[in-house]
């Protein structure tokens, strides 16, 4: 049900892991920093931030990675090369982690990779992201591999298909225009339109793997936090359930990658996906009797006992209760 026939593509992104079969390395968590909305962008258009605020959320995320292995990136977004300068400093200067740049028109996300080269950083920088909409693929690739860029996301999206199929024919369609072989990584974004949607993007990403092999996932959260009213139905707390509940499943619909939203939800959206992510390892073991060969997996982290009794074929005993 759940295991590809098709060989799968395990992208080495610095010191972490994305994609392969299903179950075998836990999804790549991508948070979202100066976005729309942020609370510690105080001034897009001057320039405020509020640093220290956003170095401790940096400094959060990378020790909830440590702690479950659960690799994470930070995507920054911004509206020009100048604005993305600023942001690549500044992280740089704290971490020595990869990054993502989040820019939607073509010409400045370009200028970004460009001062990403001048850096010297193009080994943790993910390229977020070629789409369909771009419109001149062939020389923006052209034009990222000159400057030695690695690692890119794609976005698979097709408006007048909207199905798990039209994602992967998008995909295909974009393929030809970026050509086989021109970067070490490619994450497929199978695009989220809404809550329910997540369903066929999560049927796209199995499409795309068994016909490609490179790792997919999704934007889960553009499904959460579009749904406004889920706040006004259930509150704050209520918010936050569904929100996790989105991301951890998620997490068993052959995700590589969730763009997970704001990193202010990282303590939340963590554990979700150690829920995903173990159930994902286990229903694996089942299917194939093999177990993760990442060391570092959750499953491992957590519940080293029933991993052993796995593997000596022992039947699990009911909890006992006082």
């Amino acid at each position: 049900m759940f295991k590809l026939d098709k060989p799968q593509k395990v992208c080495q992104i610095t010191n972490f892991k994305v994609g392969g079969q299903f179950g075998e390395n836990p999804p790549l968590l991508i948070s979202s920093m100066f976005h729309n909305g942020d609370k510690i962008l105080e001034s897009r258009k001057e320039g405020k931030v509020d640093w220290a605020k956003a170095e401790e959320y940096v400094k959060k995320q990378e020790a909830l990675e440590d702690l479950t292995g659960i690799p994470s990136i930070v995507a920054m977004v911004a509206n020009s090369v100048e604005e993305m300068a600023r942001y690549i400093d500044w992280f740089v200067s704290i971490s020595d982690r990869a990054f993502a740049i989040d820019m939607w028109v073509e010409k400045p996300r370009l200028e970004a990779a460009e001062y990403v080269a001048q850096k010297g950083l193009q080994n943790r920088l993910v390229y977020n992201s070629i789409t369909p909409w771009d419109k001149d693929i062939p020389n923006q690739v052209k034009r990222l591999k000159e400057l030695g860029i690695k690692h890119i996301i794609v976005q698979a999206y097709d408006v007048a298909d909207p199905s798990p199929q039209g994602r992967l024919t998008s995909f295909n369609k974009t393929m030809e225009a970026i050509g086989e072989g021109a970067f070490e990584s490619i994450l497929v974004d199978t695009s989220v339109m809404n809550l329910p949607a997540i369903a066929l993007s999560g049927a796209a990403n199995k499409l795309v793997k068994e016909a490609t092999g490179w790792p997919c996932g999704v934007a889960s959260s553009n499904g959460t936090y579009m749904w406004k009213q889920a706040r006004e139905l259930f509150g704050t707390d209520g918010f936050a359930a569904m929100n996790a509940s989105g991301q951890g499943c998620s997490s068993l619909f052959w995700s590589d990658f969730i763009f997970y939203g704001p990193i202010v939800a990282a303590p939340k959206m963590f554990p979700a996906v150690v829920s995903g992510s173990v159930m994902a390892a286990t229903m694996a073991f089942h299917e194939t009797g093999q177990l993760p060969t990442n060391e570092n997996h959750p499953l491992y982290k957590f519940f080293g006992d029933f991993v052993d009794k796995l593997k000596a074929g022992d039947e699990q005993a009911l909890p006992v209760h006082d």
